[in-house]
């Protein structure tokens, strides 16, 4: 009888021990949101990162829209298109890789995800309140870009301007997994390097701000920032390449594909 009692006993502390992990969802969504609160606060509060990712996409479009290339775009609509979707996609890019890449590798190295994963909060809530300050950066970048669009001598409807928004917005998401990817598997003295490398090469190598050469042309689909420009130029009503569909398969099949064997890493190391 007293084994009995004391297998009972023992059924029991395991699922108060449960029910104890289990957190109600009102408190589970609280935990997420107050850690992407602080994501977010955090790195508004980081000025070298805050001006440059919020700033320049804007002020760039305007000194090359509105200024240097202001009477090319007055007689040729596509070619204004093409500025502001060049600058939109540039935009949308940074936050995601150096918010994920950089900051993640730092924080592995320090312990600090060793220490989160110590404390009552959900697994997920550290990348997703990474993710939210990259989408929340995302829709900044584009407010201040079609805050400058008539100063640019581009004119968008309504319908189009918030199509290009949503196609920005989550096509950030592509690089946020870069990012991660980058971050689960580098030091943070070498994190900055290869985020800067991915940056420039996908910048330069997908026809991004120019178009490119044959021989790079051929292989400019491989990068995220090709489907998101070519996207982005249907949505605004300029010539684009490929099916739409396509573009969306790419970029959540590289979203998908980084962050689950960034995780696995993650999970590995404890």
């Amino acid at each position: 009888m007293k084994a009995i009692s004391l297998e009972v006993s023992g059924d029991t502390a395991r699922k108060e021990l449960i029910r104890g992990m289990i957190m109600p969802p009102g408190r589970l969504l609280r935990a997420y949101l107050t850690e992407a609160k602080y994501e977010m606060a955090r790195m508004l509060r980081t000025p070298a990162f805050a001006i440059p990712f919020l700033g320049l996409p804007a002020l760039l479009y305007l000194l090359f829209g509105a200024l240097i290339f202001s009477d090319a775009i007055r007689n040729d609509l596509q070619a204004g298109k093409f500025i502001f979707t060049a600058f939109a996609v540039f935009g949308v890019m940074g936050p995601g890789l150096f918010g994920f890449g950089m900051m993640v590798a730092m924080e592995r190295e320090q312990g600090l995800l060793k220490l989160k994963r110590a404390l009552p909060m959900p697994a997920a809530a550290y990348p997703i309140a990474k993710m939210f300050m990259a989408i929340m950066f995302a829709l900044i970048v584009m407010a201040t870009m079609i805050a400058a669009l008539p100063l640019g001598h581009l004119k968008l409807t309504v319908g189009r301007v918030l199509a290009v928004v949503v196609i920005n917005v989550l096509g950030s998401l592509p690089f946020c997994a870069i990012g991660l990817f980058i971050g689960a598997r580098t030091t943070s003295r070498s994190a900055a390097a290869f985020v800067n490398i991915i940056y420039q090469v996908m910048m330069h190598i997908s026809g991004l701000f120019y178009p490119l050469p044959g021989f790079l042309r051929a292989i400019a689909p491989v990068w995220p920032t090709y489907h998101l420009q070519q996207l982005v130029f249907s949505a605004i009503g300029a010539p684009s390449q490929g099916k739409a569909v396509i573009h969306v398969i790419a970029l959540t099949g590289v979203t998908a594909m980084l962050t689950a064997l960034s995780v696995r890493r993650l999970a590995r190391e404890g």
